[in-house]
């Protein structure tokens, strides 16, 4: 199949699902373009090593900057350079969209859907058209509506584009899309809930879960206790408010104070908040016991767990009601045999059962968390039968080998009225959901 994959930027460092989606379509002999707003990556650090080893901005496609609201000479030329660089290759479809009449859409309007629709110029049709995140979902929908991109679209659905998007865009941002759209893949039940209770047609919704490579992560020996009886905690995270990392410093700070025990916390990532963390870390007196690594690539993740004894992700719903899907993060601490403390948000606990894999417990609770880490820290051989649990539910669930060949099954039998018969078997077995 011809497939484009859309996303907000690209390369992105935390966005790690996307890459293991693209790697296994080109892997499996399918053709990718990626298509993307900006080049950035979200902050501009560690770079993956896939990224290179596929060749993968070479697959990149880009939307140019558009000078809407600037002065009319400088819209003027951002028009003409999108219209002289980019659909010289498709002028008929560019034509179409330049003639409109202005009363149905305004000169501002047309830049910016040609904009859009710039990288797609003379590209042709796409079996698939695969949008990571809602507002992709849209850009695309709108697009085709206007003759500028051609194939199913397949939209997924995360976290922020199910929450904060909806606060600041209003519950009916989607109602288009739904209507238009080809697929809907939440990543968990719980955001498949709202989609049907958003209104979107229940029979083209199928949970389709983000998932690691799990030949990367291989089965988990013996874990070795620290000589010195040193307790290691790690969380990987973006530093923004939703992962709640600043009440796992407030549960490291308490459960040093009411045990005494030498403890070593590793935050693994970077963020607008970071600063915030520093201070902290100041305040509550734990630099001995507090570190921030900073971004790392995935081997320098995939070690830091090896070397870690609890996996922490205190997600939080934010202030501006963002929130999480289920942290691919959390997937790769339990194929490291892992025990996971996190909070009861979002998809979590679809993913990390209480008890078995991990401990949940209400979120912006430090007190709960350090209570949770208290009783990991006190027995060994209860944090080795949570690592296997996770482990095994990984295997289940998440194994991305299984979720890609299901996600070409998937984008194969888009617009039939009935499954794949492959789909519906793996369906009906519960193998993969």
């Amino acid at each position: 199949m011809r497939i484009a994959v859309v996303v907000t930027a690209f390369p992105s460092v935390s966005q790690t699902f996307v890459l293991g989606q693209i790697t296994g379509l080109i892997d499996r002999g399918h053709d990718v373009d990626i298509y993307a707003a900006t080049s950035e990556p979200e902050l501009g650090g560690a770079e993956h090593d896939v990224v290179r080893e596929y060749g993968l901005v070479e697959r990149a496609h880009y939307q140019p900057a558009r000078a809407v609201g600037a002065s009319r000479m400088r819209r003027a030329a951002a028009a003409a350079y999108v219209l002289a660089r980019y659909w010289r290759r498709d002028p008929a479809s560019a034509w179409r969209v330049s003639k409109t009449s202005p009363r149905r859409l305004g000169f501002d309007s047309r830049l910016v859907l040609l904009s859009a629709g710039a990288p797609f110029a003379g590209r042709g049709r796409y079996d698939a058209l695969l949008c990571h995140f809602g507002p992709n979902g849209n850009r695309m929908a709108r697009l085709r509506r206007a003759g500028l991109v051609h194939g199913k679209i397949a939209t997924v659905f995360h976290g922020y584009d199910m929450s904060r998007y909806l606060i600041t865009e209003g519950s009916s941002a989607y109602e288009r899309l739904f209507a238009e759209g080809d697929l809907f893949l939440p990543v968990s039940d719980f955001w498949r809930t709202r989609l049907i209770e958003l209104g979107c047609p229940e029979e083209k919704i199928v949970v389709h879960h983000m998932g690691i490579e799990l030949a990367r992560f291989p089965e988990p020996g013996p874990h070795d206790d620290s000589g010195d009886g040193t307790l290691r905690l790690l969380t990987v995270a973006r530093l923004v408010e939703k992962k709640g990392v600043e009440y796992a410093i407030h549960a490291v700070a308490a459960l040093r104070d009411a045990t005494q025990r030498k403890i070593e916390y590793r935050i693994l990532g970077d963020g607008p908040l970071r600063g915030d963390m520093e201070r902290l870390i100041c305040e509550l007196e734990v630099e001995d016991s507090v570190q921030l690594v900073g971004e790392m690539d995935q081997g320098g993740v995939r070690d830091a767990m090896r070397d870690a004894d609890i996996f922490v992700a205190p997600s939080v719903v934010a202030e501006d009601g963002d929130m999480e899907g289920v942290p691919v993060s959390i997937m790769e601490a339990m194929a490291c045999g892992l025990p996971v403390v996190s909070t009861r948000h979002s998809g979590i606990p679809e993913l990390v059962h209480d008890g078995e894999s991990g401990y949940l417990v209400r979120e912006r609770d430090p007190l709960a968390l350090a209570r949770a880490l208290t009783r990991l820290a006190g027995d060994a051989a209860l944090r080795a039968r949570m690592g296997v649990a996770g482990r095994h539910a990984v295997q289940r669930g998440y194994d991305l080998d299984a979720l890609n060949d299901r996600l070409i099954d998937l984008l194969g039998s888009m617009g039939r009225r009935r499954a794949h018969p492959r789909v519906a078997a793996r369906q009906a077995s519960g193998a993969v959901r």
